[in-house]
């Protein structure tokens, strides 16, 4: 690119990130990662955001929800006189999505934070807090424990974010959500925000009662990913052939270019058996579930990332959140009648104006599922087949 050409996108890049409130110091961080405009989320929640509002913001996968709250709080924390201690808490459902968000906030700054998460070590998460970090990312649960052993201070908090709002309420979490938010939120006005690709008004309406805040709902329109960006196909299997049917597939795709797959399974027991029996047949691949330890996720992540293992299989913990560029294929080795788990696994492609294709692998019984999830979505699903190492259209 020529000087001048540089100058214009550098000048343009400003002008539209300044728009919505940032500075010219985070429009050049964001330059520099190659981020020249903002998308439609970042235009609609940052001048919120930096207006102080409370907002719960609803927006498909892969739009930019984290730098939609990441660059109004880091602005306002960095603007603010140096009181120290703890400015943000960031609340995630998962080990993965918790790292993506403190990867994504350290390309944009030199500003301190603490990874909190459960299955890591608590002494050496107590000792990054002797450091004072302006911001702490991780789980609920583990960050409710440092509270409650103060060693996480929080008389100086300004801000409480819920990423993967819905997920953090749902049955399983929402009692220790509450209780953590109780804790955060009492006898102090924070500003807060959560976000998710499938919220709606209940949720922000159980977030204002948690936290005392009232909450400004906002739903992007959609940009039609799901059905746009994402080509749907559908691989009949009877339930006991479907790990042949996978190794075919992946055989198949990778045959004419090289592919990236993530394979999802309801059933975590089965991560590892699915794991073992592609290896077997030499399919490089790796497995990553909730039991594994931190190190051990972390390393399966990484090798999938770098492509040392183009297909990584996994239950839905990795369903949301889990943001790797150049995801070809999602296969769902089985399907229920929810459309929020099929919508976030089949999300993990076409992200960032990319293209991508969502696979589900079923019995009669999915098949009649995946039809109705066609209807409600408005997708349209393409029957496919295997023919001579080839996936083709049914004759």
């Amino acid at each position: 690119m020529s000087d001048e050409n540089e100058k214009r996108s550098e000048t343009q890049a400003f002008s539209d990130f300044e728009k919505t409130g940032i500075s010219k110091e985070w429009c050049s961080a964001l330059l520099n990662i190659n981020i020249e405009k903002p998308t439609s989320v970042q235009s609609r929640v940052i001048p919120l955001l930096l207006a102080g509002k409370n907002v719960l913001f609803k927006s498909e996968t892969g739009t930019g929800k984290t730098f939609a709250y990441l660059l109004p709080m880091v602005q306002r924390i960095a603007s603010e006189e140096k009181t120290g201690g703890v400015k943000a808490v960031i609340l995630s459902p998962t080990y993965e999505l918790s790292s993506q968000i403190k990867a994504q906030l350290q390309k944009i700054s030199a500003m301190k934070s603490a990874l909190l998460i459960g299955g890591a070590p608590i002494k050496r998460q107590i000792e990054s807090l002797k450091e004072k970090p302006a911001i702490v990312i991780g789980s609920v649960g583990r960050i409710t424990e440092l509270l409650r052993l103060k060693k996480l201070k929080t008389d100086n908090l300004e801000w409480v974010v819920l990423d993967e709002c819905d997920r953090l309420l749902d049955r399983e979490l929402r009692e220790d959500t509450q209780t953590l938010l109780s804790l955060l939120c009492e006898k102090k006005k924070v500003q807060v925000a959560g976000c998710s690709a499938t919220a709606d008004k209940r949720t922000a309406e159980l977030v204002s009662k948690m936290t005392g805040a009232e909450l400004d709902f906002e739903e992007l329109p959609s940009e039609h990913i799901l059905r746009e960006k994402i080509e749907h196909w559908a691989l009949f299997a009877e339930r006991r052939d479907k790990i042949d049917t996978l190794r075919s597939f992946i055989n198949a795709v990778n045959a004419k270019a090289s592919a990236k797959i993530i394979v999802f399974t309801a059933r975590p027991d089965q991560v590892e058996n699915i794991e073992r029996k592609l290896s077997y047949k030499k399919i490089k691949c790796v497995a990553l579930h909730a039991k594994m330890g931190k190190m051990a996720r972390k390393s399966a992540v990484d090798s999938f990332r770098n492509g040392k293992n183009p297909v990584l299989i996994t239950s839905d913990v990795s369903a949301r959140g889990l943001d790797i560029p150049c995801i070809t294929h999602v296969v769902q080795l089985d399907l229920g009648d929810d459309a929020a788990f099929f919508t976030h696994r089949a999300g993990r492609t076409a992200r960032q104006g990319a293209h991508g294709v969502n696979v589900v692998i079923g019995d009669e019984r999915e098949m009649r599922s995946y039809a109705a999830l066609e209807k409600k979505l408005g997708i349209v699903v393409y029957p496919k087949m295997l023919f001579k190492g080839e996936v083709v259209a049914p004759k």
